[in-house]
C-alpha cells in the first residue's frame, strides 16, 4: 500500500508540473485567459445525482449541531465534515469540474463526508487519531470560510504522547487545484517527503497565490488547527515546498526565519523583477510605488534573515527555476551568509532521489538540534511592520516604509545587550520565561545609547520597550503611541485582507453616477474574484445594518462616494485625502474632479483606530497577474486616484492618476512617493 501511494505521489508531481502555463503568451495585458479555467460539462444525470447529494448532506449538517450541542468536542468538528460539502458544491454551483473523472472524485467526497457525520452522530470521530493520510478543515477568521488542510500522520504517533516534529509543505502551482482537487490529492497522495516520526502539514494556501496574502495567513491557521489536537514541538518545525511552493517556503524562510528550525526550498522564484524578465521574458514597466511594494515579499531583500534559520536550497540542473536559488546565493554572499544549495544533476523541475536523500538529511540533522528561540545573536532586515518580528526582537516603528530597516542585536554578556539599528525608531526586546542567558540586571547598548540597570524578572523574562527621539533611546512603557504606523496598520490597501474584513455597500445616492455604476462594478468584481482566487465568500452589509460590533471587529471596506455610503460620509471629514461632490483633494498634491475620478485607499478607521478603513477595493492585483505569480503583488500603495473615464482593466480598476503612500504619523507626504 504504502509503495502505490509513493507512486502516486509522483504521478501528481508530473501532473503538477504539466499545469504550469506562463508562457509569453501570458504576456499580453489584452488578452488574459481566465483562472481558475472555465470548468467542462459533465453529464446530467451525473450532476442531478451530486446536486441531490450536496442538498442531503446540507440538510444533514444542518441538523448536526442541534444533535450535537451537548457535546462541544464533537461539535467543533463540523468543519471536518462540511469541508467535503464545500468542494463538491462549489464544483458544482460554480462550473469547477475540470475534467469528467471528477465526478467520481465528488462521490468519493460525499461517501467520506456522509461517514464521517455518522460517526459524530455515534459520538466518536476516528480521524482524530488516525494515521497516515487525514483530511481536515477550519474556519478562518478572515471571511468565516471553510478552508482544507492535509496531514501525513506517522504510524508512531501516539495521541497525548510527546510533542512531535512537524514539517509544513507548500503546493505547486495549480490553476484548477479546487477544494475538490485539493481534498482528492489530500486522500490519496503522501507527498514528495515523509519523514518518520513526523507530522507532514500540507497546507491549501487558499488555491494558486503562493502562500501570499490570505494564502500566508492559511499557513498560520491550519497549524493553529492541528494544535488544538496534536502535541507540536515548537522548536521542530520545518518549512519546505517545491515549484511555487518553493516559491513559498522561501518568503516564509526570510520573513519568519525565526521560526523555524530549518527551511528547504525548492526552484519557484524568489523575487519579481529578474525572475519575470528570465522565466516569463516579460518587459517591465512598473510604476514607483510598485517597485517599492516588491519589497513586501521579494526574499534577496531580506537575505540577511537566512542567518536565523538553517536552509537547503534545491535547484535541478536545467530548470529555469534554478534562477531562484542563483539570486539568493548572491543575495546572501552580499550578506556575508551562504546556504546549503544541492542542485540536481542533469535535472529539471523535478527532485531525484539522491538530492532528496541529501536534502532529507539535512532537515533531519537540524530538526534532531531544534530551534534555540533565544539565540546569542540576532539579524534581522524587513521593510514593513508587517513583518516585524525575530526571534527575541520586535520592530515596533520605522524611519520609513518600505526602505531597509535593520536590526543586529546581541547577548554580548549576560549583563549587557548590545543593539544597532538602520531605519528603526521603536523597539521592543523580549525573552520569554525560562530563558536562562541573561543575568538578574541588564545593561542595554542601543546605537550608542545605554539603557541601564533593567530589571530581569524571577522567571527569567524581560520585555523592554525603546523608543528613539533623535539619535537617543529611551525606555518607554507603551511600543506606539498615537496615531502611527504600526504592525497590522502599515498599509498598503492589501494589508486590510489578512484579518476580518467586510465590504460595506451604499444605500443612498451618489453624487455623480458614473461614479456610482464604477463602484458597483468594482464591488461585483471584488466579490467575484475573491471567490475565485481565495476561495472564499466576502461577508456583506448594507451601509445602514452596521453596527458598534462590525466596526470592533473587522477592517471595513466602504464601497460608493460620500454621499451614497452612509459610514463613508461618517468618516469622510476625518480622512487626510478630502472627498466632496465636486472634488477629491489630496492636500497639496492635487485636485481631481468627483465627476470622474473616484478614491481609493486605506486608513486607520477613524471609528476605531486598530481596525482599517478601506476605500472601494479589494486586493489589488488582478486578472493580468494571475497569470504568473511572482506578479502577485500589492499593485496600489497607500492611496490612489482613479479617472474612471478610463475603463478597467485587466491591471487596474482604471486609469491611475495618482497613487502615493501616507508618512508614519499617516499624514499626506508633500513629496511624490
Amino acid at each position: 500500500m504504502f509503495s502505490r501511494l509513493l507512486s502516486l505521489a509522483a504521478a501528481m508531481s508530473l501532473l503538477t508540473l504539466a499545469l504550469h502555463a506562463d508562457g509569453v503568451a501570458d504576456n499580453l495585458v489584452d488578452q488574459v485567459r481566465r483562472v481558475p479555467p472555465p470548468g467542462v460539462a459533465i453529464p446530467k444525470q451525473d450532476r442531478d445525482d451530486l446536486e441531490k447529494g450536496v442538498a442531503a448532506l446540507s440538510r444533514e449538517l444542518a441538523t448536526l449541531p442541534v444533535e450535537l450541542k451537548s457535546n462541544p468536542d464533537l461539535l467543533r468538528l463540523l468543519p471536518d465534515v462540511a469541508i467535503f460539502h464545500k468542494a463538491v458544491d462549489w464544483a458544482l454551483r460554480y462550473d469547477e469540474f475540470f475534467n469528467t473523472n471528477q465526478v467520481k472524485t465528488a462521490r468519493e467526497l460525499l461517501r467520506v463526508a456522509n461517514e464521517r457525520l455518522g460517526q459524530l452522530r455515534d459520538g466518536h470521530a476516528p480521524w482524530l487519531t488516525a494515521t497516515g493520510l487525514v483530511v481536515r478543515a477550519y474556519v478562518s477568521k478572515i471571511d468565516g470560510s471553510l478552508q482544507p488542510y492535509g496531514l501525513v500522520v506517522p504510524a508512531s504517533y501516539r495521541p497525548g504522547g510527546k510533542p512531535m516534529r512537524l514539517d509544513f509543505w507548500f503546493h505547486g502551482r495549480g490553476e484548477t487545484l479546487s477544494e475538490l482537487d485539493f481534498l482528492a490529492q489530500r486522500l490519496h497522495s503522501l507527498g514528495d517527503f515523509t519523514p518518520s516520526d513526523a507530522i507532514v502539514l500540507h497546507t491549501y494556501g487558499r488555491y494558486c497565490n503562493g502562500q501570499r496574502f490570505a494564502g500566508e495567513v492559511d499557513a498560520f491557521e491550519a497549524l493553529a488547527a492541528v494544535e488544538r489536537d496534536i502535541a507540536v514541538d515548537p522548536n521542530r518545525i520545518a518549512v519546505r515546498g517545491f515549484s511555487l511552493g518553493g516559491a513559498a517556503c522561501w518568503h516564509f524562510t526570510t520573513l519568519h526565519a525565526g521560526m523555524w528550525a530549518a527551511a528547504a526550498p525548492g526552484a519557484g522564484f524568489s523575487e519579481t523583477a529578474d525572475f519575470l524578465k528570465v522565466f516569463q521574458q516579460e518587459t517591465l514597466q512598473p510604476t514607483r510605488w510598485e517597485q517599492k511594494l516588491w519589497r513586501l515579499y521579494d526574499s534577496t531583500e531580506h537575505s540577511a534573515n537566512l542567518f536565523n534559520v538553517p536552509t537547503v536550497a534545491y535547484s535541478g540542473e536545467i530548470d529555469h527555476q534554478k534562477q531562484a536559488a542563483d539570486m539568493m546565493v548572491q543575495a546572501a554572499a552580499a550578506e556575508g551568509l551562504s546556504f546549503k544549495y544541492v542542485i540536481g544533476k542533469g535535472m529539471a523541475h523535478r527532485y531525484d532521489a539522491a538530492s532528496k536523500q541529501e536534502i532529507s538529511a539535512f532537515i533531519d540533522e537540524a530538526m534532531v538540534k531544534g530551534r534555540d528561540p533565544v539565540p546569542a545573536k540576532v539579524r534581522f532586515v524587513t521593510h514593513s511592520l508587517r513583518y516585524n518580528e525575530m526571534k527575541w526582537v520586535r520592530i515596533d516603528g520605522l524611519g520609513e516604509h518600505w526602505e531597509p530597516a535593520r536590526v543586529e542585536a546581541e547577548i554580548a554578556e549576560a549583563n549587557r545587550i548590545v543593539v544597532t539599528t538602520t531605519n528603526v525608531t521603536g523597539l521592543t526586546l523580549q525573552f520569554p520565561a525560562g530563558q536562562t542567558r541573561l543575568a538578574r540586571s541588564v545593561d542595554v547598548v542601543i546605537d550608542g545609547s545605554t539603557v541601564a540597570g533593567r530589571k530581569v524578572m524571577a522567571d527569567g523574562s524581560l520585555t523592554l520597550s525603546l523608543r528613539r527621539n533623535g539619535s537617543k533611546w529611551n525606555a518607554v512603557e507603551s511600543p506606539a503611541a498615537g496615531r502611527v504606523k504600526r504592525h497590522g496598520l502599515q498599509g498598503p490597501i492589501d494589508d486590510a485582507f489578512y484579518d476580518s474584513f467586510l465590504f460595506v455597500t451604499p444605500t443612498g445616492t451618489a453624487a455623480n453616477p458614473a461614479v456610482a455604476a464604477w463602484a458597483d462594478s468594482e464591488l461585483q468584481h471584488a466579490m467575484v474574484h475573491w471567490r475565485r482566487e481565495f476561495r472564499g465568500e466576502a461577508r456583506v452589509k448594507r451601509d445602514v445594518d452596521i453596527t458598534a460590533e462590525d466596526l470592533r471587529d473587522n477592517n471595513v471596506v466602504v464601497w460608493g462616494d460620500p454621499s451614497s455610503n452612509r459610514l463613508l460620509k461618517r468618516l469622510a471629514s476625518k480622512l487626510p485625502i478630502q472627498w466632496s461632490g465636486k472634488t477629491i483633494k489630496v492636500g497639496q498634491l492635487g485636485s481631481y474632479p468627483s465627476a470622474t475620478h473616484a478614491l481609493v485607499g486605506i486608513y486607520p478607521n477613524p471609528l476605531n483606530p486598530d481596525r482599517y478603513v478601506v476605500l472601494n477595493s479589494s486586493f489589488t492585483f488582478r486578472e493580468y497577474d494571475y497569470l504568473n505569480n511572482a506578479r502577485q503583488t500589492p499593485k496600489l500603495p497607500d492611496w490612489a486616484v482613479i479617472d474612471i473615464t478610463q475603463p478597467a482593466t485587466s491591471r487596474f480598476p482604471g486609469k491611475v492618476v495618482d497613487a502615493g503612500f501616507f508618512d508614519e504619523q499617516w499624514k499626506l507626504k508633500k513629496a511624490a512617493n
